[in-house]
């Protein structure tokens, strides 16, 4: 019941200040109406009071009493105030992120990757290897057409041998004009004559036994062979194709050494230092960690994306990273501990546009206050490093913007459930 009320209830009526004056003045003008001629108005009927005081007097009784009803406050149940509503939120538990690492996505990746092309030209003949095989040092990855090359080998044979005939004839012709000269049948002139003539068959003669050298290496040159010992990553061409001297052929990639590579921005490249060692998980063996040392930083940014590339060289699990793997490289950060809380969890409030704020709730309570907290830089899954809040208090996540400090809040019924130990699947209730 309110004192502020104008109502008065009786069960299903219900009588209001103004219509309380009016029934007691109908309720007076009734009376009357017993009574209409003056002299019966004015007869003694109860001792000596006439019958028009009577009427006055009981007229003037029920006009007080509705008017002193009409004081009191109604008390129906659309006077009552409304009771308070609980606005539901959405909360997060906060964590605690002291032992904080930068985590990266990268890949496995062979240290000695070579593109192996031919040193001539010519016709793809065969092709003896696949992707993906292993191959050994020397082993014959792919032919070309020998017939050229074949043939010049032959064509250099053929000159080659002439040359030695006329070199070896000139050189004994040379040696009988010298004992000619020593008797002094010859001039010196004739001598030096038939010498030069032998100096240049010889000449000749090594001349065509270098080119023959080489044509018969052109001749080796038309198969491939692998440099070193490894697997096949890649094949460039296909038999029946017509290559050039250097284009690329077969991508041949070395197993002894892998490395990890990685990109990292660059606000996160002053936290990386040469030799630092990292951690390294694989995406497909997640429950081991192996150790990995970073051995180069390049020192420019990728045009496109902006970022650095970084190489780690694994120290240990050779033959548990395939090439190709996924990676997960975890270093740890140099900066001070932090909070990580959703994004939409921060906001400014009007009083203080300078600071932001968070809403924290009391569980005890079941209401919200707000907090001061300075912010860092933002993360990725919208999230903010923040400082100034303590590990596993409960944070409002979202909905910042409708509340109000002290407001009674309410939890999501599976949450609520959750924070008393029961499972919501199962249908539990609160105590």
């Amino acid at each position: 019941m309110h004192a502020s009320a104008r109502n008065i209830s009786f069960g299903r009526f219900v009588v209001t200040r103004e219509s309380g004056l009016h029934a007691a003045m109908q309720a007076g003008f009734a009376m009357r109406a017993f009574a209409p001629r003056a002299d019966l108005w004015r007869l003694p009927l109860i001792g000596d009071r006439p019958l028009a005081s009577i009427v006055e007097v009981g007229g003037a009784f029920l006009a007080c009493l509705l008017l002193a009803l009409t004081v009191f406050p109604g008390c129906t149940s659309s006077d009552r105030p409304p009771e308070p509503v609980l606005r539901p939120v959405k909360v997060a538990r906060i964590v605690d992120q002291a032992a904080s690492f930068m985590s990266f996505a990268g890949e496995v990746r062979p240290r000695y990757e070579t593109l192996l092309s031919f040193r001539v030209a010519g016709k793809l003949l065969t092709r003896e290897i696949d992707v993906g095989d292993r191959v050994r040092k020397g082993q014959v990855l792919v032919k070309l057409d020998p017939t050229d090359y074949g043939l010049v080998v032959q064509d250099l044979k053929a000159q080659l041998g002439s040359a030695v005939v006329d070199r070896d004839f000139l050189r004994d012709d040379l040696r009988r004009y010298r004992e000619l000269l020593d008797q002094h049948l010859i001039s010196p002139p004739e001598f030096d004559r038939h010498q030069t003539a032998y100096t240049k068959a010889r000449e000749r003669a090594t001349a065509l036994g270098a080119q023959l050298s080489q044509a018969v290496n052109q001749l080796a040159y038309t198969e491939l062979l692998a440099d070193r010992d490894g697997v096949v990553t890649a094949l460039e061409v296909e038999a029946g194709q017509v290559v050039s001297a250097g284009q690329p052929v077969v991508k041949l990639a070395q197993l002894d050494q892998k490395d990890i590579h990685f990109d990292v921005p660059e606000h996160r490249l002053q936290d990386l230092v040469l030799r630092q060692e990292v951690s390294i998980t694989l995406w497909a063996k997640h429950e081991r960690s192996l150790k990995a040392q970073i051995r180069e930083i390049a020192s420019a940014a990728d045009p496109a994306s902006r970022t650095y590339r970084v190489k780690a060289a694994l120290l240990e699990g050779q033959d548990a990273a395939h090439l190709g793997m996924t990676a997960t490289v975890e270093i740890p950060s140099n900066t001070a501990s932090r909070m990580i809380v959703p994004l939409s969890a921060v906001f400014t409030p009007q009083s203080k546009p300078g600071q932001p704020h968070v809403w924290l709730m009391d569980e005890q309570t079941g209401t919200v206050r707000s907090v001061p907290v300075q912010v860092g830089e933002p993360l990725d899954g919208e999230r903010i490093a923040v400082t100034g809040l303590a590990s596993g208090q409960l944070l409002v996540s979202a909905g910042v913007q409708r509340l109000a400090e002290g407001q009674a809040v309410r939890l999501p019924e599976a949450i609520a459930l959750a924070m008393n130990g029961e499972s919501a699947e199962h249908g539990g209730r609160q105590p």
